[in-house]
């Protein structure tokens, strides 16, 4: 767990900082107080999230557990993804706790890195609801070893997982999100999608891939579907006490507020973009930081 510790404050120093920060996003509040700060959002855009319909993956544990319990609270319809149908039971429980309503959640069982699997997720969120608004792609692996040493069947895994499985589960579910004529999807990424620390070179590569991934997704479908009010982008949640990072003091709850604040967006909002948990607004290759506020 040190290991990851240091290896993400390594990435802190490295990644560049943005030119706008949107002010309100506040990262570091309890949960438990949902119904008092809503995680920063205000009133009319926590009603805009009432009623929609969200798959998240990896919402077994960490961030995606969060994400999932904080759309639950604001009345989501919440479709909670994973390998294991444990721990997905224990998202939905732990929800319960925080006096969040789990009427409208859905425990589904699915891997993300067969297509089988994500075309019976599809059929099965397609019984259940005419329409999906929302994607947080956030399943993925950890860094695990360098260049050097990794070996070829984890590097397949880490790629099928953390790249093949979002372009795969964002197009397969595209056709049935684009029917609402408004589509969020968020791509999990990570500060090393930035860095070429070393060690972890084979993990560094999946996240860059992935915010090529994201940004090339938002044009290419913006241009193919120009009467849908498109806005994907990709979000770095930073560090925080996940099954990857177990030493953290932040809870991964961090993540939760910048997420909502571009999952209730209004139509007209950000496509192709990058965004820090904090509310930096972040630069990748030849994108810019994205230049207006978000709140």
């Amino acid at each position: 767990m040190f290991k990851a510790a240091k290896f993400c404050l390594r990435l802190l120093r490295i990644i560049p900082m943005s030119v706008t920060v949107t002010p309100g996003v506040t990262p570091y509040v309890e949960p438990a107080k949902w119904k008092e700060h809503r995680f920063g959002l205000p009133p009319e855009r926590w009603a805009e999230l009432k009623g929609r319909s969200f798959l998240i993956t990896g919402a077994g544990t960490g961030y995606g557990m969060a994400m999932s319990s904080a759309l639950a609270a604001a009345g989501g319809t919440v479709f909670l993804c994973g390998r294991r149908k444990l721990q997905l039971q224990k998202s939905i429980e732990s929800m319960r706790q925080l006096d969040i309503p789990t009427n409208n959640c859905h425990a589904v069982v699915c891997d993300v890195t067969d297509i089988n699997g994500i075309k019976n997720l599809r059929d099965e969120i397609q019984r259940i609801t005419p329409s999906l608004y929302g994607l947080v792609n956030s399943a993925a692996l950890p860094p695990r070893g360098s260049l050097q040493t990794e070996t070829l069947d984890y590097w397949d895994s880490l790629m099928r997982t953390n790249v093949t499985a979002p372009w795969l589960l964002t197009k397969e579910l595209f056709p049935q999100m684009a029917a609402g004529r408004a589509v969020r999807v968020l791509f999990i990424t990570s500060e090393a999608g930035w860095a070429f620390t070393h060690g972890v070179g084979p993990y560094n590569v999946s996240k860059a891939a992935l915010n090529n991934l994201s940004a090339s997704m938002a044009g290419e479908y913006a241009t193919g579907y120009p009467g849908v009010d498109i806005q994907m982008n990709a979000l770095d949640p930073s560090e925080a006490r996940t099954e990857m990072n177990q030493g953290s003091p932040y809870s991964p709850f961090a993540v939760v507020s910048m997420a909502l604040v571009l999952l209730s967006h209004p139509a007209g909002g950000p496509n192709g973009r990058f965004f820090h948990r904090d509310g930096r607004h972040l630069q990748f290759t030849y994108s810019a930081p994205y230049d207006k506020l978000l709140l």
